[in-house]
């Protein structure tokens, strides 16, 4: 079965039922949308602030392939697997965006039998977070131009406007426009263009926010351009900061939804690893640390975006740190970093296999020795592997100081992912480790580029033009303090997709960089990164259609 087949024929429970006896919470503290989801009210950290937090286990993965590596899928079998053991786990991951589900890479509620339900509403419109996200960022727009059309007190320059427009859908057509014609009436004519909702630094900031004053603070200072003199100037200027966080109210509350196997999950907030920070809410995640011995979360795309990320932006303001990493690995996806290609994955290559090993490898080292962090391999298994390749995956991993368990939750559902769990859980109780950043805070913002690039990323050199390197030196007058979210291709280390494996020594080259101020990190585009994806020749949507009874089919 597919899927979709799969997750609409699982028998979900009522979720404010489910709340009650799983998490102790209170019909009070839920808004109810339908049966089988709910936002969960803010107050209850106030009410659990005492508490003991759980484990926190981040699941991460091998750099992606056209193969597949499965992370979301894992990291909630995982959960259930855990929650199968007899300990009360969680799951916290993203809200899919829209874009991707039309186009090419599909929905993120997991797959298989370790999936997150109501599969179809969790990966079209849920409970409205991304249109809410959406109308604050295009709220903002619309102020700026507003301004400038009434006097533009402010003075700004509108050749140096960074606020653009989002939309949840990928749409190259709309990276670069002219706005404003038609005359005097309709505005002043000038460029500009529309990243996707995902890639919104609102996203970001709806991610990263505790409160929903912190949420306010940080809108009102989202950088929105410059004056004619040079000034920056704020949303908090245009006093746009109010509206957007009365228009995100509802959005900041975690979505609670369930597995297949009825064990609750959040699934809130959705940056993109590749363009954003790439992981589920603070909020959302510290919640679930309150309510659950254990929570497991994943990071967007391999450990060199998602990871890097969640520890040097996420952790670090938030004040959280995991306690043990889940590497992501398959057969498949090794084989292709070998040089296989992808029509040939089924055929055992052991040759190519231990070759395409060094990129686990490159990953586990960056996990183990950059950040310290205690790691364990997941072989998302495939019905093509073969005992040869299994052996060599795990012997291989064992050479580089980690162990590497078979899970199977794809087909089993949580019990095919158990000795997982009790791998993790045993290594939990033994770890002695303590998660490091790869930066300090005070290292000034090209050493910080550097320290991704060189650690992280194997390169041996990173280039930008002078224009880049004024904003940079510019940015440094005033933000030296922010992490860096770097923006390039999840294909390769390097920023050149075609790189398969792990390359060494190679130049990583800035394209551009952008200040979220109001995020508080500095936005490095590397390489050809886009941040409003196209659809491919053939797009998901074509596959996507509804009967007249209402059933979806084709969504994945």
């Amino acid at each position: 079965m597919s899927d979709i087949e799969i997750a609409q024929q699982a028998t979900m429970k009522q979720i404010i039922p489910l709340a009650e006896q799983r998490l102790g919470l209170s019909p009070l503290q839920l808004d109810p949308y339908g049966h089988y989801k709910a936002k969960v009210s803010l107050d209850v950290m106030t009410e659990l602030e005492d508490k003991p937090d759980g484990k926190l286990i981040l699941v991460t993965a091998v750099s992606p392939t056209p193969a597949g590596e499965g992370k979301t899928t894992t990291t909630i079998g995982l959960s259930d697997a855990l929650n199968r053991i007899g300990k009360k786990s969680m799951v916290c991951v993203r809200e899919p965006s829209m874009g991707p589900c039309f186009g090419m890479k599909g929905g993120a509620a997991g797959g298989g039998y370790a999936q997150v339900v109501p599969m179809e509403d969790i990966n079209l419109h849920f409970t409205g977070d991304l249109h809410a996200i959406s109308a604050a960022h295009n709220l903002l727009s619309a102020m700026i131009d507003n301004h400038i059309h009434h006097g533009n007190s402010l003075n700004l320059d509108v050749r140096k406007i960074t606020w653009g427009r989002v939309l949840d859908m990928n749409d190259r057509a709309l990276r670069q426009i002219n706005i404003g014609l038609g005359g005097t009436a309709n505005g002043f004519p000038r460029e500009d263009g529309f990243d996707i909702v995902v890639a919104s630094e609102v996203m970001a900031i709806l991610c990263l926010s505790s409160s929903l004053s912190e949420l306010k603070q940080r809108l009102g200072n989202i950088l929105i351009g410059y004056s004619v003199d040079g000034t920056a100037r704020l949303a908090k200027d245009l006093k746009a900061h109010g509206a957007m966080t009365a228009l995100l109210k509802e959005a900041i509350k975690p979505n609670l939804v369930q597995t297949l196997e009825n064990n609750p999950a959040f699934v809130h907030g959705g940056p993109f690893a590749n363009i954003a920070h790439g992981c589920n809410t603070v909020i959302a995640t510290k919640m679930a640390l309150k309510l659950s011995d254990y929570v497991v979360t994943e990071a967007g795309f391999g450990a060199d975006l998602g990871a890097e990320k969640f520890i040097d932006i996420k952790c670090r303001k938030a004040d959280i740190k995991p306690d043990i990493a889940v590497v992501v690995a398959t057969v498949r996806a090794l084989k292709y970093h070998g040089g296989v290609e992808t029509k040939d994955l089924s055929t055992e290559n052991l040759t190519a296999l231990e070759q395409g090993m060094d990129n686990l490898k490159r990953h586990l080292s960056n996990m183990q020795d950059q950040f310290g962090l205690k790691c364990i391999v997941a072989i998302n298994h495939f019905l093509q592997d073969t005992d040869a390749e299994i052996d060599l995956v795990k012997t291989t991993v064992e050479a580089y100081g980690a162990e590497a368990f078979i899970a199977k939750h794809w087909a089993d559902g949580g019990a095919g992912a158990e000795e997982l769990a009790h791998a993790v859980v045993a290594s939990l109780n033994e770890n002695t480790k303590s998660c490091q950043f790869l930066y300090e805070d005070d290292l000034p913002l090209v050493d910080k580029i550097s320290a991704v690039a060189n650690k992280i990323y194997g390169a041996s050199d990173v280039t930008a033009d002078r224009k880049v390197l004024a904003k940079i030196a510019l940015f440094s007058e005033t933000h030296a303090h922010v992490p860096v979210c770097m923006a390039k291709t999840p294909y390769s280390f390097s920023s050149d997709p075609s790189l398969r494996g792990a390359p060494q020594g190679h130049t990583l080259t800035i394209r551009d960089v952008r200040l979220s101020r109001g995020a508080e990190f500095l936005v490095v585009l590397c390489g050809d990164i886009m941040t409003m994806p196209g659809l491919p020749k053939q797009p998901a949507s074509e596959r996507i259609d509804i009967s007249d009874g209402g059933e979806i089919s084709g969504l994945f």
